[in-house]
């Protein structure tokens, strides 16, 4: 099925009709493999990230994407300016996945970097830190900031960003720039429960 079939199936259903055809190709991507068809397989991608919950991207332990439908009355699936834009963007940037040490190979005096982890949960209502198959705990926020430290060392600029949790992280960067900022939140089952939230900004310069 090509890309511009999936946005055509998908504007001429209807509500009930599109959540069951989100979910069929929900599956559909799962049951994918990464070398089968990487176009097939991108088409997928963007299709499901325009229609699911909020944008979100978020898989189960086996690895599967399993955000729900996002019940939107017109996404814009096929956003050629931008995919356009973006390719160019990318065309001469290498991007790495893998555990956030993987960086330390290349960060050194001229470079600049921003951690975006899980946030540590404030609370039990907010203790969601799983986007992928793996758990961001607590000690992985530590073994962060030993990393945060390592680099800052070499001289890299670095940038951190968390949850207002000032006792935790306190002791953990206290020997750098930490901000009180306000952030906007949009994801959440409950709008009354979205909106400016204050985080924390750490800096070593």
């Amino acid at each position: 099925m090509s890309y511009l079939k999936l946005k055509r199936n998908f504007y001429h259903l209807d509500n009930e009709d599109r959540k069951n055809f989100y979910y069929m190709m929900r599956d559909e991507f799962n049951k994918s493999k990464d070398k089968e068809d990487l176009i097939k397989r991108a088409s997928y991608f963007i299709y499901l990230n325009k229609t699911c919950y909020n944008g979100l991207y978020r898989v189960n332990k086996k690895g599967e994407l399993n955000v729900p439908y996002g019940r939107y009355k017109n996404p814009k699936i096929f956003d050629e300016n931008n995919l356009k834009q973006a390719s160019r963007l990318l065309k001469n940037v290498k991007i790495l996945c893998g555990d956030f040490e993987i960086i330390g190979d290349y960060a050194n005096e001229n470079s600049f970097v921003y951690f975006d982890p899980p946030y540590k949960p404030l609370n039990k209502t907010s203790s969601f830190t799983s986007y992928t198959k793996y758990n961001f705990a607590d000690d992985d926020q530590i073994r962060l900031a030993k990393f945060y430290k390592k680099l800052d060392k070499r001289g890299a600029k670095l940038m951190l960003s968390n949850s207002y949790d000032i006792e935790f992280f306190g002791k953990l960067y206290n020997e750098y720039n930490i901000k009180e900022i306000t952030a906007k939140r949009m994801i959440n089952c409950k709008g009354d429960r979205r909106g400016d939230i204050f985080e924390l900004l750490i800096m070593n310069y």
